[in-house]
């Protein structure tokens, strides 16, 4: 997703974006459903992946379908978002990152019907369950916190769906407002944060910058007010050090993202999740120099 949203396919991101689609197609199961777990002779360790490991399958095809950097990867997107499997799961993120990925299949193919169900399905479960638990749809933030209003948001703007939107940028602003410490982001900690509980937490992960800088990224697309932009850059610049203790996460030098910030260190173990939420939010940033970027978040 990182890859093929990036316009310069400069720096072999072109052979990147190829491999990684493959691997996607290729954890396509005999059912339409994906594997998530591959050891290193090329053998599937699982019968099939998480619910979350199947949403962000679909998510990964919709954007390749969309926005893959070449016309036979964005044809293989289309073709295995088509075939894959029904996609079915009660958990509130699983349904959000497949809804991202069937929002962004209607952007590329407008009146998809396949896509179409999904997003409505989908979107459905997550305006559900924040219809009937106010002012979030849990009793505790965990973990990629901001996809479900980015979800919302994306489906409404992509159904026509003003209600959904509505709920989106309510959830959206709340998040923002709990997770935000003076003028800076204070994210919720690994073992997440419920109201009363003492802040700032630690250890903070680099993927709710992310989630919280596509999030408002996509709301500024769709609203034109520029806080969300401003909110989206603060996200990103939580990894340069604009956080609770001043210390950096993302290492310019090599691109990497430490794996969280704690207390008075930063976890200086450097996995994929960390590096890729980090060049994500850093893109996004870099996205929101650029005005004409604003309407591609719709």
């Amino acid at each position: 997703m990182v890859v093929s949203r990036q316009e310069s396919s400069s720096g072999g991101l072109v052979d990147l974006a190829a491999t990684y689609l493959e691997f996607v197609v290729a954890a396509r199961t005999a059912d339409g459903r994906f594997h998530n777990r591959r050891r290193a002779d090329g053998a599937w360790a699982d019968t099939v992946g998480s619910d979350d490991s199947q949403g962000r399958a679909w998510w990964a095809l919709g954007t390749v379908a969309r926005q893959g950097p070449t016309t036979a990867m964005r044809r293989t997107g289309v073709d295995a978002f088509t075939a894959s499997s029904a996609f079915a799961s009660t958990h509130l993120r699983s349904n959000a990152y497949a809804a991202l990925g069937a929002a962004e299949m209607i952007a590329a193919h407008p009146g998809h019907a396949a896509a179409t169900a999904l997003l409505e399905q989908t979107a459905g479960v997550i305006a559900d369950a924040a219809a009937n638990t106010i002012p979030w749809p849990e009793t505790r933030l965990t973990y990629d916190n901001a996809r479900m209003p980015e979800a919302l948001l994306a489906a409404g703007a992509a159904l026509g769906d003003r209600r959904l939107v509505s709920i989106g940028l309510r959830l959206l602003e709340w998040l923002v407002a709990v997770e935000s410490n003076g003028n800076h982001f204070s994210f919720t900690p690994d073992g997440g944060w419920a109201p009363g509980e003492l802040r700032p937490g630690f250890d903070q992960q680099p993927i709710e910058a992310a989630s919280m800088a596509e999030a408002c990224f996509r709301a500024w697309g769709i609203t034109g007010d520029p806080a969300w932009r401003t909110s989206a850059i603060d996200a990103a610049q939580w990894l340069l050090g604009h956080n609770d203790t001043g210390m950096a996460l993302y290492d310019p030098a090599t691109g990497s993202t430490g794996d969280g910030l704690m207390e008075n260190s930063v976890n200086e173990n450097r996995g994929a999740e960390s590096t890729i939420a980090g060049i994500a939010a850093l893109q996004i940033a870099a996205l929101c120099a650029q005005e004409g970027h604003r309407f591609s978040a719709r």
